[in-house]
């Protein structure tokens, strides 16, 4: 249960975790025939579409699922997972080998889904985390799933670990050797830095383990539960790894601020430590084992075929060695270095042609796996899976009233970009008609620093069955594929990195996959920058947009990034451009489409959380004002009650169906006219008039900041 994760890769992929989360309303152009649900298509729009499925209610697709994210209890003897109770998803356990119908509820949230929960190591607790709204200021909590529930209540009472109102807890490891403890990290003296703590599970007790005044992002412990490793970012933007030692600490690894490196676990032998690197000349993300007393680096691991970065290590979770390792290509790869995983794994991917076989828990003895079968049209067939009988139980379809048969192939293809560089994407295309003049939706991911991957993409689903080819470009700057082609994006905003977006849609209007007088672009995080980058950088490519939780302006942006987001401050600076020097200003302002509004003419949807604390809500606000100042209309949805991206099920549905109406409208595809009633009043609420948005006034950066 580690979380030492790289912290420049977290610092940056942070900005998209919640990428495309949430959207939008209707727009200009032909009326729609609401009996059908299909726009008016103008004479462009002439695409045949008799063959397509019918349309698949929007539901089904982002409501709530029945049963999800379950996760096996250390020593087997219970299943826990999430299921909607009162109408939002919390967590519920039963015996593993009872049916579902016999499940408790152990968790009874109202205002928000349960984001993630992990059990204790000794099967105790379950502990869970929850925001506010979506302001991302995680508490942790833990919940005895035997005890009965308090009076009146329908679930256990569970206690508040880190209940700090403004504060975000960071959980950084849960020993399996102190199964009673969990090591946190809490912001509370230092916004911008979180002290180390250790946690009592069962009575809260808290205690101050580090404070934490040299900028550490991470700490990793050893297999008996003792800190060994601090990892830090110099003030220069650079990875440090230092021993913890009785005298002191000592740095035994580093990396620059253009190269990535991180602690993952101790080797059983408790001299080394795994790590994951990509240090040096070597262009790929490596795992290492590194001697903290000599600061000897032995590489262990790269992907053998050159070709991607190591995605994640696999370790037994009995003998806590490695086991294998696991690589993002087109496909999913496993590559493994024990026999019984090997033979194990090799034989459920058999039983499961086709499709990806992950490990998702597994026991404590390594006995039992819960494993999803997944692919682009499977969202998940999850199965326990028995190593000493060989015994294949399903346990639930993720989604089971999702028409499998309905929902499109995602296939990798390549194509060169302005200068040169192969790009590597997904395309996803309709079924049941002709690849030929199709409406097409560029689906940029958020990040930058992030990655698309050959999996069942909700949006991208909803988009083919609508009529929409869907593109998913992993523009320069995207990870996974090696530090020159992330460096390839360093400064690139609204550059090249859109040109890798742009030739996309050139490379299938040339082969007459794609109609370019249909072409929309939707994104969020930084694909909802990408999308007003479009919009405004190149205005005759795209006929519709819908930009969720977008930039608007990188200076106001990088101003106003989270506190405890400092230690990343010099990789934006590094990645983006430095707002500090007249160069980098002058860059980020002409890479800013808040200042090029003028040039915008495509029909446009913006939609926002209002507690986004990466994205703020003023990044929205200033472009919706600069559009009215100018007399150009603009359709804008704000969540009160979301952050970046969408989590409440009714806010996803309310969005996505203005969304699907918007781009029906300006692109020709279908959409589903009909939706409940609770799902209409939260699209009105959502609907924000133009004309009443405020400018946002400009904030000066926090004291203390560079």
């Amino acid at each position: 249960m580690t979380r030492s994760l790289a912290p420049k890769l977290v610092l940056a992929a942070a900005l998209a975790a919640l990428g495309c989360a949430g959207a939008r309303r209707d727009g200009a152009g032909a009326a729609p025939n609401a009996a059908s649900g299909e726009a008016g298509a103008p004479a462009a729009a002439a695409a045949p579409r008799d063959g397509l499925p019918p349309i698949i209610d929007r539901e089904l697709i982002f409501g709530d699922p029945e049963i999800s994210g379950a996760r096996l209890s250390p020593d087997g003897a219970w299943l826990a997972f999430l299921r909607p109770l009162d109408g939002t998803r919390n967590v519920w356990v039963k015996p593993v080998d009872a049916p579902f119908e016999q499940a408790k509820p152990v968790t009874a949230d109202t205002a928000r889904p349960v984001p993630a929960y992990f059990w204790s190591w000794d099967s105790r607790f379950i502990l869970f985390v929850q925001d506010r709204g979506g302001d991302e200021n995680f508490d942790v909590f833990a919940v005895d799933p035997r005890a009965p529930p308090g009076p009146g209540a329908k679930v256990p009472p569970a206690r508040g670990l880190t209940e700090l109102k403004g504060v975000r807890a960071e959980i950084y490891e849960v020993p399996k050797a102190r199964p009673g403890i969990v090591y946190v990290g809490l912001n509370d003296r230092d916004a911008r830095w979180h002290d180390l703590y250790e946690i009592e599970i069962a009575t809260g007790k808290r205690t101050l383990l580090r404070r934490n005044d040299q900028r550490f992002v991470s700490w990793t412990f050893d297999l008996d539960g003792r800190l060994r490793l601090g990892t830090r970012v110099t003030e220069q933007g650079d990875t440090e790894i230092l021993r913890v030692d009785p005298a002191g600490m000592k740095k035994v690894y580093g990396c620059t601020v253009l190269e990535d490196c991180s602690a993952v676990r101790f080797d059983p032998d408790g001299r080394r430590a795994y790590l994951v690197s990509n240090r040096g000349a070597g262009d790929l993300v490596r795992l290492s084992l590194l001697d903290v007393q000599t600061g000897v680096e032995e590489v262990v691991a790269s992907d053998p075929e050159r070709r991607v970065d190591l995605v994640a290590p696999v370790f037994s979770e009995a003998t806590d060695r490695l086991v294998g390792t696991v690589y993002d290509d087109e496909r999913l790869r496993f590559h493994w270095t024990d026999p019984g995983y090997a033979a194990d794994h090799a034989a459920l991917q058999a039983r499961f042609p086709d499709r990806d076989v992950v490990i998702e828990s597994s026991t404590r003895d390594d006995r039992l796996w819960l494993v999803s079968v997944k692919a682009d049209v499977e969202p998940g067939e999850v199965q326990l899976f028995d190593r000493t009988t060989k015994k294949v139980t399903e346990q639930y379809r993720l989604r089971e009233r999702l028409p499998r048969a309905d929902l499109a192939r995602m296939q990798a293809i390549r194509y060169p970009s302005s200068d040169g560089l192969e790009i590597r994407a997904f395309l996803t295309l309709p079924v049941g008609v002709p690849a030929k003049a199709l409406p097409l939706v560029v689906l940029p991911h958020g990040g930058p620093w992030w990655r698309d991957s050959w999996r069942y993409h909700p949006l991208a689903q909803f988009l083919a069955n609508r009529g929409y080819a869907v593109l998913q470009p992993n523009f320069r700057g995207s990870t996974g594929y090696g530090k020159r082609f992330v460096d390839a994006g360093n400064r690139q905003w609204g550059d090249r990195m859109q040109d890798d977006l742009t030739w996309g849609v050139r490379h299938l209007v040339a082969q007459g996959t794609v109609d370019p007088k249909r072409v929309g672009i939707m994104g969020g995080s930084y694909g909802g920058y990408a999308t007003l980058a479009g919009v405004t950088f190149t205005p005759d490519l795209y006929a519709a947009a819908v930009a969720i939780v977008a930039p608007s302006s990188l200076i106001t942006l990088l101003e106003t990034i989270p506190p405890y987001w400092e230690a990343g401050r010099v990789v934006f600076h590094t990645r983006m451009g430095d707002p500090n020097t007249p160069e980098g200003r002058a860059q980020l302002e002409r890479q800013s489409p808040l200042n090029h509004v003028a040039a915008i003419r495509t029909p446009l949807q913006i939609v926002q959380g209002a507690n986004d604390p990466r994205v703020k809500k003023s990044e929205s606000d200033q472009i919706v004002v600069a559009l009215r100042e100018r007399g150009f209309p603009v359709e804008y949805l704000v969540a009160p009650d979301e952050g970046h991206g969408f989590q409440r099920p009714v806010n996803n549905m309310a969005a996505f169906a203005s969304a699907e109406r918007f781009l029906a409208k300006h692109l020709g595809g279908r959409f589903q006219a009909d939706m409940p009633p609770a799902v209409a009043r939260r699209l009105q609420e959502l609907t924000v008039d133009p004309a009443t948005v405020e400018a946002p006034r400009r904030a000066a950066p926090a004291a203390g900041r560079r």
